[in-house]
């Protein structure tokens, strides 16, 4: 994990503190923001070039919406609505299956700063506590995909790493 978070940390350009000190946005930003940012967010996923909207697909809009809105909420302090409708799985896990890679991560984060600054009810202190939130943990996913990828190419077929194991926290 450690190897992980200095690569999110080197290509974030955000360390691992100060990108998870957004346990008070929640009560500052309020749960209407979060529900239009991630409104905004998917409007954009789902009108954007092929390979990138493709990521999504199989995934209903409404579904993705509600996910990363309760996901922010929660992780930003909120009440804990997404482990109580998905269980407590990482984020790592949760992303197992989709493709995270530098360019994904560079689009995602492209659309996620063209939301925040659509979203008109969130302080620029806000957007910009949220924004380094957003680019350390996407940057994190990929340096976790890189590793479990290495670790997959390292195993027998027969044995493959879970996902299950490496845990997205921020800091104690």
């Amino acid at each position: 994990m450690q190897y992980m978070k200095e690569q999110a940390e080197a290509r974030s350009g955000v360390g691992s503190e100060e990108a998870h000190n957004v346990a008070h946005l929640y009560e500052k930003v309020g749960e209407p923001a979060f529900r239009e940012l991630s409104r905004v967010f998917y409007d954009k996923v789902y009108g954007d070039e092929e390979w990138f909207k493709d990521i999504f697909k199989g995934k209903d809009k409404e579904s993705a919406i509600q996910n990363q809105c309760e996901f922010f909420m929660q992780r930003m302090g909120g009440p804990s609505l997404y482990t109580d409708r998905k269980g407590n799985h990482t984020l790592i896990s949760r992303h197992k299956g989709w493709r995270v890679d530098p360019p994904a991560a560079e689009r995602w984060l492209v659309l996620m700063q063209q939301s925040l600054d659509e979203v008109q009810s969130i302080d620029a202190e806000s957007k910009e506590q949220m924004s380094k939130f957003f680019k350390y943990t996407a940057h994190l996913l990929v340096a976790s995909k890189e590793v479990m990828k290495k670790k997959k190419d390292e195993q027998p077929a027969e044995v493959q790493p879970s996902g299950k194991d490496i845990i997205l926290e921020g800091p104690s």
